[in-house]
């Protein structure tokens, strides 16, 4: 009898009360952690440094230590949307940080997943044009979110942006849908041990003969866009702009633009 009552299921009431705890401790430790973000951005000014303090391959070695973590019942999408929200509200405490969206045909899409990689800190914005998020995400604290659109070599313009670089690719799930949108910002890429480079190229040659091309020369490459005479693709890897290999592959005008983390899929 005494072994029953040991194993019965704990009562709705105790649930309950268990939950209202938790949520206690929760806050307790969120608004800890904005505190000490706050303190980050104060130790900043007093040491003369204003810079965009947006770390994209720091962001993703701590979500990927994260879903490595073993759990009983919490899921990936659970771990990533309520790490990228502190995230970018700690980073948001540190300076103007904001979102310029263009999302071609679909800006809700865009929007979407704009919210889902940056949470819902930064102000944003959506714009009729892909060369006005560009132009925004080149000032203080800016960050461009821009559709993969079939009619639109946006990223193209990048070639002659240097200081401006692809750094995220959306969503960054793969539960949550195909790659679909680009984020752009000047930041400083860095591999993250898991990473995608993303190469542009003016070649006549079909993307099928660009991706034989580069398999030959040791780069697993996938076609992501066309247009404007330029085609864009994802190489496996983080590649350097001077690659000798990239310098070997078919094209005229062609260079890296930037890279990301590969999504998530544990």
């Amino acid at each position: 009898m005494g072994s029953d009552a040991a194993d019965a299921p704990p009562s709705l009431d105790e649930v309950r009360w268990r939950l209202d705890a938790i949520d206690g401790e929760l806050l307790k430790l969120l608004d800890e952690r904005a505190a000490l973000a706050s303190s980050v951005a104060a130790a900043k000014r007093a040491a003369g440094d204003d810079g965009f303090g947006l770390r994209p391959g720091r962001e993703a070695q701590i979500i990927r230590k994260l879903l490595a973590t073993p759990r009983k019942a919490a899921n990936d999408a659970l771990v990533i949307r309520i790490w990228r929200e502190v995230m970018s509200d700690n980073l948001a405490r540190q300076g103007p940080y904001h979102l310029a969206v263009w999302g071609g045909k679909d800006a809700t899409r865009a929007v979407e997943l704009a919210r889902l990689r940056f949470g819902t800190a930064p102000r944003l914005r959506v714009l009729a044009e892909a060369k006005d998020v560009l132009a925004a995400a080149k000032t203080p604290w800016g960050v461009g979110v821009l559709t993969l659109a079939p009619d639109s070599a946006w990223w193209g313009r990048l070639l002659a942006e240097p200081a401006l670089k692809i750094f995220a690719a959306l969503p960054c799930l793969n539960a949550w849908g195909p790659q679909a949108a680009l984020a752009v910002a000047q930041v400083e890429v860095e591999p993250t041990g898991d990473d995608q480079t993303f190469w542009v190229t003016d070649s006549a040659k079909s993307m099928a003969a660009i991706v034989d091309a580069l398999s030959l020369d040791g780069v697993a490459a996938e076609p992501l866009a066309e247009a404007g005479g330029l085609k864009l693709f994802s190489l496996s890897g983080f590649f350097m702009p001077g690659d000798e290999r990239l310098a070997r592959a078919p094209g005229k005008l062609t260079g890296v633009i930037g890279a990301a983390p590969t999504p998530f899929d544990v």
